[in-house]
């Protein structure tokens, strides 16, 4: 059973009713962040029930030493984690000398807690009744700035309603704090300094092994109606905290608050002597705009946002709350500010993972970076790999590869594996391959090349170069074969000729080879200059060639289809529409050798390959594989569905692709794993944005040019978005009857639409 305890609402997420059972849900999704930082939605008063803290600065992590029953050589020394960091957005309340806590309230009623998506805030309200009989009511509202992003700010009103109540705030900033998830349970900061001045408070702390030195910082202002009031705070401090207490007599009816600034200053960007300056100059800047101003800021960088990366869906709230919901999360999550950050699976949202980039980035996450922002964010994406390639090939040095053989880490904080299953870091070699895609998808949409000849072309040599030398020659097929592998079906491990990784490496090789020819003959002081420096022979090039000119494929006669490995077709071939619903999701109801022997698939594998190279293959391949394959599929991974909707619109099943489409869309608001109080599926929300974009708009390019094959489903009577295409902003809004293309901005683009040539004038409304 799904929860369905989320309103449905254009714009916001809304939760009404306060129920102990969903709290931690909660906290997850109506997490917010700015790129910079990021924390789940705890509350800021004393909470003494379940919770999951969690408060996330970008970049910073912890390397927590490896855990496993049995030492394998070639395991990673860590796993990153990232760090749940000094909590700066609490705020104890007492009324009458009795503590907030909702946990211990007699009554709490007309709670309500909402997440503006079009303005990037949270807010909450309720009225409480305490142990000691006093009633209020209570509203908060808190943002992360966009515009300073070592700032968030906390607005916290206490009205007592039923007689008059002595008031105290107490805002703390506390470094004594732990994290859900860790192996050894080891301290992970040490606070260096505690210290305070007028209505200021500055923790400074650095994180043990990695030290990364931060400073945590506050300030706090009250009001009574409106009114600033000057009152001297009682200080406490310990070791760890730092607290400030005001004392207000509120009458009935009025209505006491306390504004709160915080945030993080971080030796990442600032010198470590001066992080507490850093930390007064922020304050500085937000004392002097003030609330209302930086949340009239706020508003105003989401509605630029916005402005390009808003779909829109007529008829369907649900639908369009969804795609919201996704969009809004990655621009919380990832900016493009930094080249030094990436996308964690989590985002800021919760541990798991730790926080570190996978494959996701390359395979799902920049398609969504490239249309909805300038270029240059995609292009970050892809320096921070061509930052870590030294990383890589040091990677692959660990696993007895050579000659600047390159292996990109299944997980990553720094370039170094920090994933330790070994299925998981050692099998899953297909990662190598989404790199070397990405490369290729950025050239094909952006038309820009000057990132192959000036960075691409080396990370593509050190990936061609680990191919040619995980493969090996088949005397009995007379082939090579990729032995001992793990596909993007993590239920199979340790299979022979994974197709899709088998697939792919074949294309790296080509694709190497291809950028080889044009930059020697187009660009030829870069090739002489890379040739040099990886010391490159056409020797060692033709060895690449021999590889990719006889790989091997495994594939069915009798099914005509490819196989996902060797040995698919000796499994008991048993669809999941025969697996009883009890037994579902099996990776929490099966063992492990279960899974294993099983036919059933996590997420797209093979199909994952039919995806990215569609156009090798005919519309009938590609159905014949859908129809083969997704039946044994149980979409146990959030990038599942996303990729099968953007199948079953092309393949023209439109009812398949909508419930795909709404899976992959509200995933974590209706909570199908079951897991959502874990954290949100960040990287998995970019294939949701792909799955209207290009599933039902049937955005491709074609030829070198865009093209567009529009769908809509029955459920909906419009649906539009826009996209950046090489400079050119083009809305396309696709109704029952109809397609609209507009052009703001460029000068004439010709387009393809339903394989017909279409020529777009700027500013001007074309119907098709």
């Amino acid at each position: 059973m799904n929860q369905d305890y989320i309103k449905p609402d254009n714009w916001s997420i809304i939760e009404e009713g306060f129920d102990t059972n969903r709290v931690k849900s909660s906290e997850s999704l109506f997490s917010i962040g700015n790129g910079a930082m990021g924390q789940r939605a705890n509350f800021e008063e004393h909470y003494s029930g379940p919770s999951f803290q969690g408060s996330y600065i970008a970049g910073v992590y912890y390397p927590d030493k490896t855990r496993v029953g049995w030492w394998k050589n070639g395991y990673p020394e860590y796993f990153a984690k990232v760090l749940n960091a000094p909590n700066w957005i609490g705020v104890n309340v007492t009324v009458n000398g009795e503590t907030l806590d909702l946990y211990a309230c007699k009554t709490v009623k007309n709670f309500r807690r909402e997440l503006n998506m079009k303005e990037g805030w949270l807010s909450r309200s309720f009225t409480a009744t305490l142990q000691n009989n006093i009633q209020v009511q209570v509203s908060t509202k808190r943002f992360l700035s966009l515009d300073l992003d070592e700032l968030g700010a906390i607005n916290y009103e206490v009205t007592p309603i039923n007689s008059d109540a002595d008031i105290v705030f107490e805002p703390y900033l506390d470094s004594g704090i732990t994290n859900e998830d860790t192996n050894w349970d080891d301290k992970f900061w040490n606070t260096l300094k505690v210290s305070h001045g007028t209505n200021q408070g500055f923790i400074e702390a650095k994180t043990m092994k990695t030290e990364f030195h931060t400073c945590t910082f506050m300030e706090a202002m009250v009001f009574a109606n409106n009114k600033q009031l000057e009152i001297q705070p009682e200080i406490k401090t310990t070791e760890k905290t730092v607290a400030f207490a005001y004392h207000y007599p509120a009458k009935q009816g009025e209505c006491f608050t306390i504004q709160k600034f915080g945030g993080y200053t971080v030796d990442r960007n600032h010198d470590k002597t001066k992080l507490v300056e850093a930390a007064k100059q922020v304050l500085k800047n937000a004392t002097e705009k003030g609330f209302d101003q930086l949340l009239e800021s706020q508003k105003q960088a989401w509605a630029s946002i916005w402005s390009m990366s808003d779909i829109t869906i007529s008829g369907d709230e649900k639908a369009q709350q969804g795609i919201r919901f996704n969009i809004f999360q990655l621009n919380q999550t990832y900016l493009g500010k930094d080249s030094r950050l990436n996308i964690g699976p989590k985002g800021f949202t919760g541990e798991k993972y730790g926080g570190s980039t996978y494959w996701d980035t390359e395979a799902y996450c920049i398609p969504f970076y490239m249309a909805t922002k300038d270029q240059k964010v995609a292009r970050t994406l892809l320096e921070y790999r061509y930052n870590h390639l030294d990383k890589a090939i040091e990677n692959a040095e660990k696993l007895g590869f050579t000659n600047g053989a390159a292996l990109y880490p299944m997980v990553t904080m720094n370039g170094e594996e920090c994933h330790n299953e070994w299925e998981i870091t050692f099998e899953e070699i297909h990662r190598n391959g989404a790199i070397a895609f990405a490369i290729f998808n950025y050239h094909r949409y952006t038309g820009d090349y000057s990132y192959v000849p000036e960075k691409g072309l080396e990370v593509l040599i050190g990936i061609a170069r680990f191919w040619q030398q995980r493969a090996t020659y088949s005397n009995d097929k007379k082939q090579y074969v990729i032995l001992g592998v793990t596909g993007p079906n993590e239920y199979e491990n340790n299979v022979n000729n994974n197709w899709y990784t088998n697939y792919l490496a074949q294309w790296c090789i080509n694709y190497t080879i291809e950028n080889l020819d044009k930059i020697e003959t187009e660009y030829p002081s870069d090739f002489s200059r890379i040739t040099k420096k990886v010391k490159l022979t056409p020797k060692e090039v033709a060895l690449w060639k021999a590889v990719a000119d006889n790989m091997y494929f495994p594939y069915s006669e009798k099914h005509q289809v490819y196989l996902q490995q060797d040995g698919f077709l000796d499994k008991e071939l048993i669809t999941v529409a025969d697996l009883p619903k009890t037994e579902r999701p099996i990776n929490q109801k099966w063992s492990w050798d279960r899974i294993l022997r099983s036919p059933y698939i996590k997420q797209a594998d093979t199909l994952q390959g039919l995806y990215f190279f569609e156009d090798q293959f005919t519309v009938e391949e590609i159905e014949r594989h859908f129809d083969f394959y997704e039946p044994f599929t149980v979409h146990e991974s959030s990038l599942s569905p996303c990729v099968h909707s953007i199948q079953a619109a092309k393949l023209d099943r439109m009812d398949q692709a909508y419930t795909f489409y709404l899976r992959t869309s509200r995933l974590d608001l209706d909570d199908y794993n079951h897991e959502v109080h874990e954290g949100l599926h960040i990287t998995s929300m970019a294939g949701t944005w792909m799955s209207i974009v290009e599933g039902f708009g049937g955005m491709r390019i074609k030829n070198n040019t865009l093209s567009f094959t529009p769908k809509i489903p029955t459920q909906w009577e419009a649906y539009s978005f826009k996209v950046n295409y090489r400079g050119y902003i083009l809305k396309v809004n696709v109704c029952q009857d109809k397609i609209n293309f507009e052009l703001e901005s460029g000068a004439s683009l010709q387009l393809l639409v339903n394989d017909k040539l279409v020529t777009i004038e700027p500013n001007s409304l074309v119907t098709v």
